[in-house]
């Protein structure tokens, strides 16, 4: 009887470290400077150095109804301290937020930046916020929207 006592107790031990999970941190996931990514006649972005591939053929249906122009166009890109991807490009009058999924992304937030779409956009770390510049317009995001 003891015995068994003894054997339930270490099995309910396996069973509980088992279950529990390793977390690391502190995490910074952010790209130290954006990427400008051109569309491929596919709707795919692909980034070498940080083995990414992205098909973004709905992004640009979404932005502007039309999801057969995007061949040859550029998008910008760059990952904050979180993980979030902001992404966005010429004439977008909105910076998409997303937040990694397994074999995807899902959509956190869409920045409505200008009512008559960019002009030169560039974007830039600045940590914990992301900064996008177009021509002399500077604004600070977080995946909530904009900071200033």
């Amino acid at each position: 009887m003891r015995l068994l006592k003894y054997f339930s107790v270490l099995l309910i031990l396996i069973i509980i470290s088992a279950c529990s999970s390793l977390t690391l941190k502190p995490a910074d996931y952010s790209w130290p400077i954006e990427n400008v990514l051109k569309v491929d006649s596919k709707g795919f972005i692909e980034e070498q150095r940080y083995s990414f591939t992205l098909k973004v053929k709905a992004l640009f249906y979404e932005e502007f109804k039309d999801s057969t122009n995007f061949s040859g166009k550029e998008i910008r890109l760059i990952r904050d301290k979180v993980g979030f991807y902001y992404i966005t490009g010429k004439d977008f009058k909105n910076v998409y937020v997303f937040e990694p999924e397994e074999s995807g992304m899902d959509l956190e937030n869409k920045i409505l930046v200008t009512e008559t779409g960019l002009v030169s956009p560039a974007f830039n770390q600045k940590s914990p916020n992301i900064e996008l510049l177009d021509n002399s317009n500077k604004y600070l995001l977080n995946n909530k929207g904009i900071v200033r």
